[in-house]
């Protein structure tokens, strides 16, 4: 009962229509769509513009993640309604793949301004979509905001901690990973204190390399 009202709360904050975003969006998903239902690949990247940003990471990628046959899904600017969207019309219809890295809900806090409450229901959504079709590693939402007093620190602990409840997932918070000793985000890691620098995309690569492999066997 707690979690549809959660379920109810996420559609009443959103809207009854919270996708498709735009046009260039939908043309972009498609093009997504048809690459799914050519199969091939093993793991599958969910997530905003963190992980859509990969693509600019090719170096690392063709080190990391073109070896366990992985595909960027990623999307720039989406939020938990927007991935279950996409999920729900084709990016599932191919060959389904072992595992999934599923990062998002930092959206969801930022320019959608919702509730934690939302965003772990949003979060939530997606994992009963992809439970029983595959593997999830799911990650803790990155810290952002410079200073550990930035307001959507406390809501990015607060989400997180509700995440690692999550069942059917193995859940991962590489957020500390980023933080220097006082609690400050790295500058060097995150220079905009959201998005990652090649360092940053680095330390992640590092830390998800053993829990990926343990998924993929």
């Amino acid at each position: 009962m707690l979690r549809m009202l959660l379920l109810v709360m996420l559609l009443q904050e959103l809207g009854t229509r919270a996708a498709p975003r735009d046009s260039a969006w939908v043309k972009r998903h498609e093009a997504f769509v048809v690459e799914a239902k050519k199969g091939g690949a093993e793991l599958l990247l969910l997530g905003d513009s963190i992980t859509d940003a990969w693509r600019g990471q090719k170096a690392l990628w063709d080190e990391r993640f073109a070896p366990l046959k992985a595909a960027n899904f990623g999307m720039s600017g989406d939020c938990t309604q927007h991935l279950l969207w996409r999920l729900r019309n084709g990016l599932l219809d191919g060959p389904r793949p072992k595992a999934v890295m599923l990062l998002i809900g930092t959206n969801n806090l930022g320019w959608g301004q919702q509730s934690v409450e939302s965003a772990a229901a949003g979060v939530e959504a997606l994992v009963d979509e992809l439970r029983g079709k595959t593997r999830i590693l799911l990650l803790g939402v990155f810290p952002r905001g410079e200073k550990p007093d930035d307001p959507f620190r406390a809501r990015i602990q607060d989400l997180n901690g509700r995440l690692a409840k999550l069942k059917h997932v193995s859940y991962l918070d590489l957020g500390p990973l980023f933080l220097s000793p006082d609690g400050t985000l790295s500058k060097e890691l995150m220079p905009d204190f959201l998005h990652l620098s090649e360092k940053g995309y680095r330390v992640w690569a590092d830390a998800v390399k053993q829990p990926l492999d343990d998924l993929l066997r």
